[in-house]
């Protein structure tokens, strides 16, 4: 009820007025049953956008930090997200990123929405990067199509870093849904995983026309941090930004 007040009549009117949001492909979304929709990661605000022009209630999963913060901030924080159908995400790796996937897949087998950021995290500088193989597993093993969606300008509204937004017009496009039903029953193969994530990724690289970097964009992030780069490939890319809708 909360999501559906705030998208209707609060944040949804306010934000069609000053961002001007354009859309192309959006009958593209099943109007009903179990999808994914994977996206690029440019902005934070990817997540608010997105949902946003989907008529259905989209639900991501985002980082596990944004329910665990303290103090009043980080109260209403995670008391924020769990309103607007986010769900904690463990990207630490192993175990923990697998119970957090099941939560995805749980979504799923009650014929939702499930928002994803195959990159795992924001890209740091408007390139697209490699996909983490979770968004494969969960698409094979729930036996969903996946709807690719390019998100548009976000990086120019609020670059990472920047907490007060820029107002200026933001785009989405909704690819045709893609069925990978000819791998199912191959879900735990690991080639097979790279190869439906790399398909995917290829066609966010189609429709956003960013350049295409093949390397996770956690590692590049360290990288620019001076910090260590050996990184496992694992998680199910992302749910949220850094956020919302990254596995």
């Amino acid at each position: 009820m909360f999501y559906w007040f705030m998208k209707t009549f609060v944040l949804g009117p306010v934000l069609k007025s000053l961002f001007r949001p354009w859309v192309k492909g959006l009958d593209n979304v099943p109007a009903e049953g179990a999808a994914i929709l994977a996206s690029n990661h440019l902005s934070f605000s990817d997540s608010i956008f997105m949902p946003l022009m989907v008529p259905r209630p989209v639900v991501f999963l985002a980082k596990s930090e944004y329910f665990t913060g303290k103090g009043i901030k980080g109260k209403l924080t995670a008391a924020f997200f769990r309103l607007t159908n986010q769900l904690p995400m463990d990207r630490s790796g192993g175990a923990a990123s697998a119970l957090s996937l099941n939560a995805g897949m749980d979504v799923l087998k009650n014929g939702s929405l499930l928002g994803i950021y195959p990159e795992g995290t924001r890209s740091p500088d408007a390139r697209l990067y490699r996909g983490k193989v979770g968004v494969a597993r969960l698409a094979l093993q729930a036996r969903v199509p996946v709807i690719p969606v390019a998100m548009i300008g976000t990086d120019k509204v609020q670059p990472i870093g920047k907490r007060v937004p820029n107002i200026r017009r933001i785009g989405m496009i909704f690819g045709e849904p893609m069925d990978f039903s000819r791998y199912y029953g191959m879900e735990d193969d690991r080639l097979i995983q790279r190869s439906v994530t790399d398909e995917i990724m290829y066609e966010l690289m189609r429709l956003s026309g960013q350049e295409y970097v093949d390397e996770y964009a956690a590692v590049v992030k360290l990288r620019l941090a001076g910090k260590a780069t050996g990184l496992p490939e694992a998680g199910a890319g992302s749910t949220g930004p850094d956020a919302p809708g990254s596995v």
